[in-house]
This record gives C-alpha cells, sequence and structure tokens, in this order.
C-alpha cells in the first residue's frame, strides 16, 4: 500500500516566512530528517527568534501557510514560549467579531431603513438609453430592470453586480442608474480604486451625458489644489451632479447637498479604513458594488441574501474570448500585442 502525501504550500523555499498556527511568524528551513526509534522520519525546520527551532510533521502540514504582508515588508519573527502569539490571536479575533458585528448592525439597519424611492423612468432616461448604439445582451437587461426596480422601492438599494471585464458593467449599468438618480436631483458618487480609473470613467460618464443637463466631474490625486477646491465648493452647493473619484471623494472635506447613490467600482481593491468610512455613508443611501472578481465576503453577503446579485455573463456581440498568455516583461510582446488591438478597436488593461 503506497501513501501520497500532498503538500499545502509546494511552493515554499529556504528562507520564506511562514505562519504556523500555534506559534507564529517563523522562517522555513527547508525538510530535515531526524531519527525516530530505529527509522528517521521527515520533517519541517521552522526558524524563531533568537534562533529557536520548531520541527513541524510533515503530518501536520495543515497547521503552515505561506506568510502574506505587505510587499517589500519584512515580518518580524515571534519569539516562542512568551504568549505573544497567542494574545495578538485573541486581539485579532476580537477585531474580526466587531467587524462583523458592526456589519450585521449596518445591514440591519438598511433593512429597516427607508431610503428615497425613485419615479419611475423619464423621457430623459429613454432619449439616454435611446443613444446606445449596441443592443443590450439578456444579462445587461436584466439587470438593469433590477437595479431600476430597487432604486424605484422604498428599501435601500445593496446590489452586487458581477461582469467580466468588458461586459458593460459601467458603460451601461452604472450610466443609466447614475442618470436616473440625477433626474431626481440626486447626486451620484462613484468611487474607484485609482487616478487613472477615475479619469476613465470621468470621459465615459462625460462622453455619455454631455447632450443632458448633468454636470460630471472627477477628483484624484491629478487635480490641482485650486480645481480641487472648486469641485467640494460645487459639491456642496449642488452643482455638480455626478462625482467620480479615488478615496479622496469620501474625505472629510466632502460634503454632498443630497447624495442618492454611491457606486463602487472594484470593491476589493479599498483598504479597511476606506470601508470604515463608507459604512457611515451608506445606511439609506443606493448602493451599487460592480466587480469582475468580488472578495469572499462581498459573495458571500450576496448569496446569503444580505445583498442582491446580479451575474453578467453574456459577452457583448462580437467580443471575442480573452486569450491568456504569460510572459516574462518584453516590451516588444507588449508592444506588439497593443498595436494588434488598436487595429483592430479592441481594448487593453
Amino acid at each position: 500500500m503506497a501513501l501520497t502525501f500532498k503538500r499545502v504550500e509546494p511552493n515554499l523555499n529556504p528562507g520564506d516566512y511562514v505562519v504556523h498556527i500555534d506559534h507564529g511568524v517563523g522562517k522555513f528551513a527547508g525538510l530535515v530528517r531526524i531519527p525516530n526509534g530505529d527509522t528517521t522520519q521527515e520533517v519541517i525546520k521552522l526558524v524563531y527568534q533568537d534562533e529557536d527551532v520548531v520541527f513541524v510533521s510533515i503530518h501536520s502540514l495543515h497547521k503552515i501557510s505561506k506568510y502574506k504582508g505587505k510587499e517589500g515588508e519584512t515580518p518580524r519573527l515571534n519569539k516562542l514560549g512568551t504568549g505573544a502569539w497567542e494574545k495578538m490571536k485573541e486581539r485579532t479575533k476580537t477585531k474580526i467579531k466587531d467587524i462583523a458585528r458592526d456589519l450585521i448592525k449596518l445591514y440591519s439597519q438598511r433593512k429597516q431603513e427607508k431610503g428615497f424611492s425613485y419615479t419611475p423612468d423619464s423621457f430623459l432616461q429613454h432619449e439616454l438609453e435611446a443613444s446606445f448604439i449596441y443592443e443590450d445582451t439578456p444579462d445587461q437587461l436584466k439587470t438593469t430592470q433590477d437595479v431600476k426596480a430597487d432604486m424605484e422601492s422604498e428599501r435601500p438599494m445593496d446590489r452586487l453586480v458581477c461582469g467580466d471585464v468588458g461586459f458593460g458593467k459601467k458603460r451601461k449599468i452604472a450610466v443609466r442608474a447614475a442618470f436616473k438618480a440625477v433626474t431626481d436631483n440626486k447626486q451620484v458618487a462613484v468611487l474607484v480604486p485609482t487616478t487613472v480609473l477615475a479619469y476613465q470613467h470621468f470621459q465615459t460618464f462625460r462622453e455619455r451625458l454631455k447632450d443632458f443637463p448633468c454636470k460630471v466631474d472627477y477628483l484624484s490625486r491629478a487635480r490641482s489644489a485650486k480645481d480641487s477646491s472648486r469641485i467640494v465648493k460645487e459639491l456642496g452647493e449642488g452643482k455638480i451632479n455626478i462625482l467620480i473619484g479615488t478615496h479622496k471623494i469620501i474625505g472629510k472635506s466632502i460634503k454632498f447637498k443630497d447624495l442618492g447613490l454611491l457606486i463602487i467600482d472594484e470593491e476589493q481593491k479599498f483598504g479597511v479604513s476606506v470601508k470604515e468610512k463608507l459604512r457611515q455613508i451608506k445606511v439609506n443611501v443606493d448602493t451599487l458594488t460592480m466587480t469582475a472578481t468580488p472578495i469572499p465576503r462581498t459573495l458571500q453577503f450576496s448569496l446569503m441574501g444580505a445583498r442582491d446579485l446580479s451575474v453578467i455573463q453574456t459577452p457583448p456581440p462580437n467580443r471575442y474570448p480573452i486569450q491568456t498568455e504569460v510572459h516574462t516583461f518584453n516590451e516588444e510582446i507588449i508592444t506588439e500585442a497593443i498595436n494588434f488591438e488598436m487595429s483592430r478597436n479592441g481594448q487593453v488593461f
């Protein structure tokens, strides 16, 4: 009879930092053989502070995982026998319970709160949607209907829209939802993770809504101090209908006159501090979250019914399947790929 052991972390190399569930952060020092009665036993060698060593049986691989922290930061090794690791685990458990309690409280408040009930589509909304060149895919159509129904109900919307890159989440769903809010004199905040995305979204929204009575602006570190001050002032006066930006749009100085809709793009890229601030805004504001890769917590909330879920699986017409290749950095390959995409009016990310 042969036994096959599957290693939990096959990509560990000597010198890598690992976390042992009972001992904390140590350094992986390879596989070694130690005497065990009349035979030898293969074990994993972990080195801790002061060169203390722990040998871990290969039957206890489930207790070890590769250390994942901020890139470029070297973790501090734990000292054995001090109880510091146990205290840290307890503090972490307490913090997780606090976050879970806050989330449950937030979602229960949102269920009880009475949100703003938007009016059915106006003629301006029909004009906007008629201006779209491409016909909706079945998934886009259903998602749009679901979002509108949520906005027209009295309960605050909390919908997660999942769909691959280029499947029309922003150009079709987000623009329509934002304009629906604007036609009822509500302001819209579009939160994005990077400066480049903020500008891209600004261009998309501005181009789509240029023929309508709707002022769109964006805020990021790329804006000058003069522009930022003007935006803050106009936002407070209600002159800006849609504000797109990075985490700067939830700063202390930002005051919306009447915020009605919050759109979050790629939520998984925001840190805890940003989400803490979002919680203060979100109690009765309609919220639309869009992502291609939802984080487990967000997906879990949707699957268990705390948030509504829409999935866009149908690719737009003439959409080619994404071709994935892994290369080392090579300017010629990148240039060739970009030129090919540009020549066929494709998209490059």
